[in-house]
């Protein structure tokens, strides 16, 4: 087990990363007086989809930078309908099934909150 001392926004946190076997694991253990801040990372997912209606909502709050589909437009499981821009990172919004649009209730540049 190695030990550090890591800083992070000005706070110093004593850190153990843990080797196992031939691969290193950096699962940190955060001393007691301290809590570490977190960060997770998350794969792009579908869009959930509302039970009946068929529509999507938005995951996150953020800017919508791009609608890639029409009403009227077929689209298949995973196909890209929007881009959705939330803490600097752009998102894609996938189809969660196969079908077709029919009504798109965003427009490029709009502001969206989560639902």
């Amino acid at each position: 087990m190695k030990k550090y001392n890591i800083t992070v926004n000005g706070n110093t946190y004593d850190v153990e990363v843990e080797e196992l076997g031939s691969e290193v694991s950096s699962r940190p253990q955060v001393a007691p007086q301290q809590s570490a801040p977190k960060a997770v990372a998350q794969k792009p997912q579908a869009a959930p989809v509302s039970s009946g209606a068929g529509s999507i909502n938005a995951p996150m709050p953020g800017t919508i930078n791009d609608v890639c589909v029409k009403a009227g437009d077929s689209v298949k499981k995973g196909d890209v309908l929007l881009i959705l821009e939330a803490m600097k990172m752009e998102n894609e919004i996938m189809a969660s099934c196969d079908g077709t649009v029919s009504k798109v209730s965003v427009s490029k540049g709009a502001s969206v909150s989560v639902g």
